[in-house]
């Protein structure tokens, strides 16, 4: 396997202490070495798992820091691109947390210095990481629900009572599509292998400049799709792929083993009679897969599922939607 990956996260943020920095610590091939954040007390909770995690007092301390092979990047949505080209010049490799930024035309900037850098640079989407995401994908490749037909997708939960949650916030990018959208569009994108030609239907609700509650619909070249996302619903997470001889239903798709156990449902109506499968990933953490998918491609140029491009196209798909709402 060589040497490990050196890692380094660019901010205190509570979701990389509760998922990503454990993740690291836990992968094979990977080593977590260094945080940057002014505050000793967020760097408490970090070095709890990880005791010998050296803290710098910023960003570019990190970014200089020729101990650190690879950044982890959870900041708020708005700082993504900034800091994430600043590690791609500093000759770090790039985990960046979705979306990467805030418009599909940013992403040229972001693969013309990975391209300049010779370094890996990607979005951190981790389902397609997820055995239970790689079985749907080959159970439709295989043909098991012939041509696909409609697409069916809800992803939502409630922060309203935290208006200060950068999700809540127009000016830290917030909103429900750039923080859940991107997960039932691009699953769709990444399960199907197609584009959509239009998007058909755009009803969103806003709160305070950012979406709160999304009603999409597009139409791709074989199949039509309809998907809700929302940060005011009681929590829900489900996709569904309708074909002409079956249906793939994923239970808990984006949030597996916290909403519920990982579990991929085939309805088989081509069997006589028709024949309902389960296959369930108890105990799987998407995270952990991908730090390891991440270094094996850092270090032996294995294959890697989800590439700048691929977050470029689910980045236009969704200025497409919000074009489609500015348009009435």
């Amino acid at each position: 396997m060589g040497e490990p990956v050196r890692w380094g996260i660019l901010g205190a943020a509570n979701f990389a202490r509760q998922h990503m920095a454990p993740a690291i610590h836990a992968a094979k091939g990977a080593k977590l070495v260094a945080l940057a954040t002014s505050s000793p007390a967020k760097a408490d909770g970090f070095k709890a798992f990880c005791p010998d995690l050296f803290v710098h007092d910023s960003y570019d301390a990190l970014l200089a820091d020729p101990g650190v092979d690879a950044v982890y990047i959870p900041l708020p949505n708005h700082l993504h691109l900034e800091w994430s080209l600043k590690a791609l010049a500093a000759g770090k490799h790039v985990l960046c947390e979705k979306p990467m930024a805030m418009a599909a035309d940013q992403y040229e900037e972001l693969i013309a210095a990975r391209n300049a850098s010779g370094c890996f640079a990607t979005e951190a989407y981790m389902i397609v990481h997820h055995p239970q995401w790689q079985h749907a994908r080959a159970l439709y490749q295989e043909g098991s629900i012939g041509d696909l037909i409609h697409v069916e997708g809800l992803f939502c939960y409630d922060n309203g009572s935290d208006p200060g949650n950068v999700r809540n916030k127009p000016d830290t990018g917030g909103g429900g599509i750039p923080d859940i959208g991107v997960y039932t569009y691009g699953a769709t994108r990444w399960l199907s292998g197609e584009e959509p030609d239009t998007i058909t239907h755009a009803d969103v609700d806003f709160e305070n400049g950012v979406d709160v509650l999304a009603r999409v619909s597009a139409r791709f070249p074989s199949f039509s799709a309809h998907w809700v996302n929302s940060m005011r619903m009681h929590p829900f997470q489900q996709m569904t792929f309708v074909g002409s001889k079956g249906v793939i239903k994923l239970t808990a798709p984006f949030n597996a083993g916290v909403s519920s156990t990982a579990r991929v449902e085939l309805q088989d109506n081509m069997a006589h009679p028709p024949v309902m499968t389960e296959t369930r990933y108890p105990g799987v953490n998407h995270y952990v897969l991908q730090v390891e998918a991440f270094g094996a491609h850092v270090r032996d140029g294995a294959a890697y599922p989800w590439t700048l491009e691929d977050a470029r196209s689910t980045q236009a798909m969704i200025d497409a939607i919000f074009a489609k709402v500015n348009s009435g």
